[in-house]
């Protein structure tokens, strides 16, 4: 029973989270728009990391394995951000790990590509932009 409350949380979540990380159809805003890495995170990320990323977010308790604090990814990584690891795991989701935790998290990847109509270019946009804004998370 809760993991169906959970997969049922985590659609709704999805689903909103597409909401929050498109325009209106009525805004001025390009169709090649990209939401920055802020507005991406707190639609797709924050729901379970939590808005200060430090892994408290309001599904956090639903989860079997608690999601990492993502202010100290460098910090698990010798001291640098690893780029490629955070985009690997935002585009394909996370392997099972001791860095990261369970594979519960969704793959954003082909998420985007869905809401992006497979433009690849906008895609990696996405992921670039949310991988630069939690680069700009990390603690000192």
């Amino acid at each position: 029973m809760r993991t169906t409350i959970f997969l049922a949380a985590l659609v709704l979540v999805v689903a909103l989270a597409g909401v929050q990380g498109r325009p209106d159809k009525n805004d001025t805003l390009p169709s090649t728009y990209v939401p920055p890495g802020s507005s991406l995170y707190k639609g797709y990320c924050a729901s379970c990391h939590g808005i200060d990323a430090k892994g408290q977010g309001p599904f956090a308790l639903m989860l079997k394995v608690p999601p990492p604090d993502l202010t100290t990814l460098a910090q698990r990584h010798g001291g640098q951000f690893p780029y490629d690891y955070v985009t690997n795991v935002l585009r394909f989701g996370p392997e099972p790990t001791i860095l990261h935790g369970s594979a519960a998290m969704p793959a954003w990847g082909p998420i985007f590509e869905y809401y992006d109509k497979n433009d690849e270019r906008a895609v990696q946009q996405r992921i670039k932009n949310l991988t630069d804004y939690l680069a700009s998370l990390q603690e000192q």
